[in-house]
């Protein structure tokens, strides 16, 4: 239903309960990753070889360093 046709209260308890539980997940994800550091220590170090392995062949193969770059940010995005 388009926002102009509820009342106000009603789309910003909406967005409330949309920014709290945003809020919610943000601290679930930080409180994984405080109990988990080898886990996110070994992410960085995955993500920072496929940079540096990138680095090395953008001059010779810069499609497969994309690749490579691409692979390292969806590491960073789990």
């Amino acid at each position: 239903m388009p926002t102009l046709r509820q009342p106000f209260h009603a789309a910003s308890s909406e967005s409330f309960v949309d920014a709290f539980k945003a809020l919610v997940d943000e601290a679930l994800m930080l409180a994984e990753a405080l109990l988990s550091p080898n886990k996110i220590i070994s992410e960085v170090e995955q993500m920072r070889s496929l940079q540096v392995a990138a680095d090395n062949i953008e001059a010779t193969d810069p499609a497969q360093a994309e690749v490579l770059r691409s692979r390292a940010s969806r590491i960073g995005l789990r």
